[in-house]
């Protein structure tokens, strides 16, 4: 069996708890969570983010304000009749901004792991080879562990893995870590396994008990608390109207509420930039999938499961 996609770093020492068994019909006891990790929430399929591709685009939108820089200067040095320079910075503003965004682009951010709700299985890929497995007979477990450093002391950490078949070669199987286990604990990770149950047999729109429903409240609440950087500002906003509602009129901004509006209000732009570069690569990556997992991601796509395709061909797992 092959490890899990994520390295496990070493520390000094590291105690793990008996692992807990998760399944598909079976409910922890835990009301469902959503840890920030979800990229795409559809009727058809939920999809889980695998690395940290979401800091993708910041250089884009980091030099975008460079760029926004050069052309100031240019018009400055126009006052000025400084027609060399000009020319240097109406070059050199453009460039700050395209040479960045081209290269991000067209990086390869790694793929998500789908839950397929119309097929009822779950696709990953790793090393360019197709993994999954049946939502019905799904393998899970989460467990806790303790990792003690020489200059961090001991931290608390849950993990949650799932267990996954090669496609073509059923007895090929990993285990694949979902999230990041760093920060959380066991009760997190158990509510977080509720909330993929919820959307797998109750979903796409269920309340905050798990139970399905028509309104899809619950489920924007829970992925509004995941921002984007272009949300940043507009959190900020918010944060400080219920600041001032709370002060009932009086003076409620201090020399800090004031410097963190600007910053915000002057990132801003460099966020909104981060997204789309995120955004826009985001789809040239979700190409690099094979065409026998993207029609069954369509909604009028073939149902029948990767499994029973093996199946047909005496491929047993």
């Amino acid at each position: 069996m092959d490890m899990s996609h994520q390295t496990r770093h070493m520390p000094l020492s590291c105690d793990e708890t008996q692992p807990t068994r998760l399944s598909a019909e079976i409910s922890t006891g835990e009301l469902p969570i959503e840890l920030f990790i979800t990229d795409e929430h559809q009727n058809n399929y939920l999809s889980l983010q695998t690395g940290t591709e979401t800091n993708h685009g910041l250089i884009t939108g980091i030099l975008s304000l460079g760029s926004l820089f050069f052309f100031v200067m240019a018009i400055w040095m126009a006052f000025d009749r400084e027609w060399e320079g000009v020319k240097l910075m109406l070059t050199l503003a453009p460039l700050a901004f395209i040479i960045p965004f081209f290269w991000e682009t067209r990086q390869k951010l790694p793929l998500p792991i789908i839950f397929n709700r119309r097929t009822r299985e779950v696709y990953f890929e790793h090393h360019g080879k197709i993994y999954h497995t049946p939502w019905d007979d799904i393998q899970a477990i989460a467990y806790e562990f303790n990792m003690t450093g020489l200059y961090t002391g001991g931290t608390h950490h849950a993990s949650m893995e799932i267990r996954v078949h090669h496609l073509g070669e059923p007895k090929k199987t990993l285990m694949l870590s979902v999230g990041t286990p760093f920060g959380k604990t066991l009760k997190m990770q158990k509510g977080f396994w509720e909330y993929i149950r919820a959307y797998m047999n109750n979903g796409p729109w269920f309340d905050k008990e798990g139970r399905h429903c028509e309104s899809d409240d619950f489920v924007k609440s829970q992925l509004a608390a995941h921002l984007k950087a272009s949300d940043i500002l507009r959190h900020h906003i918010r944060n400080m109207t219920k600041k001032r509602q709370a002060a009932s009129g009086k003076n409620y901004l201090s020399g800090l509420d004031v410097l963190s509006l600007l910053v915000h209000i002057a990132y801003h732009p460099a966020h909104r930039i981060q997204d789309l570069t995120y955004n826009i690569t985001k789809r040239r990556s979700r190409n690099r999938w094979p065409e026998i997992v993207l029609e069954r991601l369509r909604p009028d796509g073939p149902t029948t499961r990767l499994i029973d395709l093996e199946r047909e061909r005496g491929l047993e797992v």
